[in-house]
């Protein structure tokens, strides 16, 4: 398959917009530089060639910019399908599980909102290839986090959320206290 080796340059880039998709649209794979939008380009055409599933695998350690790169390719399909949804695929995707970014996100040494699991995120277009749906599964949470941390890493966001509100009445049931004294930090 197709590999493409992304660095995150921890800004913001003029790379990734509107003009850049359409640029990149139709395109053959070679035909242009190597980018995000030519290998969900690639698939998009074989999905609608060949009438196949396609799959993009992102992967790389924490901070490398794996959400972000999702993200642009969620937005490219939704550009390139023309969509008829008024809002952007990638933030409804994003936006549809969002405890679960406080449950499996956690500070670790090299990245503040860390993602410790998978994600699998299934988008679905109907016989027209334009997107109908998404789907997103999370996998290998690193439970042992619940428990221990490394120096200078963090528990899970949710115990801060709920200790940072351990005084709001729906929570005094929980008996919580801040985070320092139950041995978050």
């Amino acid at each position: 398959g197709i590999i493409l080796v992304a660095i995150n340059p921890y800004k913001q880039l003029p790379i990734y917009g509107d003009a850049i998709i359409h640029a990149y649209s139709g395109q053959n794979m070679g035909d242009m530089d190597p980018h995000i939008f030519a290998v969900a380009e690639e698939a998009y055409k074989q999905m609608a060639r060949n009438n196949k599933n396609q799959s993009i695998i992102v992967s790389g350690e924490s901070g490398a910019g794996k959400t972000v790169s999702a993200r642009y390719t969620m937005r490219y399909f939704a550009t390139v399908s023309k969509s008829s949804s008024n809002a952007h695929v990638e933030d409804k995707v994003l936006a549809s599980n969002p405890i679960t970014e406080a449950v499996g996100n956690a500070k670790t040494t090299r990245n503040d909102n860390s993602s410790r699991f998978g994600k699998y995120t299934e988008i679905s277009f109907d016989r027209g290839y334009q997107i109908i749906g998404a789907n997103m599964r999370t996998y290998l949470l690193e439970k042992s986090r619940v428990v221990f941390q490394v120096e200078n890493e963090r528990n899970y966001h949710i115990f801060y959320q709920l200790c940072a509100s351990a005084m709001q009445p729906e929570y005094e049931h929980l008996k919580l206290g801040r985070s320092q004294e139950n041995n978050l930090l």
